[in-house]
């Protein structure tokens, strides 16, 4: 039986290939706009149910429930906004790359973030879908590695077709590896 050559020539990182010029992916546009409208929902109930306690006609509030009423109305203005900006900008920057070999996520506005999973060491694939996710259309793929508990990269945001092709082409990749 014939051992293939093994080589260790070395390597430099000039020759390197770069991750982060990969052909990639974006993920779903409606994955952004889910997000973006939910963080404005959840905002105005909040605000609204604050406004009604704050103006329900039924009885006096003491001074220090008004002030901290207020406060929790600017606290949940601030919080708001700043979610909405967090996804308006950094949904955007969510990209992945489906290889013969691995799959690789880029994401992160402040912390940029790559996770590059080998096929080889998937030890379960799953596609997740919240009811939100379902209205709008989307799933959540998650990869789970061999000898963790929690997931190795979640590519949230893809049109639910797009999961399942890249679920089933991932369970159909033992068949290609197999001499």
């Amino acid at each position: 039986m014939e051992h293939p050559s093994v080589t260790n020539n070395p390597l430099y990182s000039q020759e390197l290939p770069c991750l982060g010029e990969l052909p990639s992916e974006a993920i779903s546009p409606g994955y952004r706009r889910l997000n973006l409208t939910v963080t404005v929902v959840i905002s105005l109930l909040v605000f609204t149910v604050l406004l009604i306690v704050a103006y329900q006609p039924w009885f006096t509030l003491p001074v220090k429930l008004e002030f901290s009423l207020g406060v929790a109305g600017a606290i949940t203005a601030l919080l708001g906004g700043l979610i909405f900006t967090y996804h308006f900008f950094a949904d955007r920057l969510i990209y992945y790359t489906l290889r013969e070999q691995d799959i690789v996520l880029f994401k992160g506005l402040i912390f940029k973030k790559v996770i590059c999973q080998p096929m080889l060491r998937i030890q379960h694939i799953d596609i997740q879908r919240g009811p939100l996710e379902r209205l709008a259309g989307l799933a959540t793929l998650k990869v789970y590695s061999a000898g963790g508990s929690d997931h190795t990269l979640a590519i949230p945001g893809l049109p639910e077709e797009t999961a399942e092709k890249m679920r089933q082409f991932v369970l159909n990749h033992s068949d290609l590896t197999r001499e």
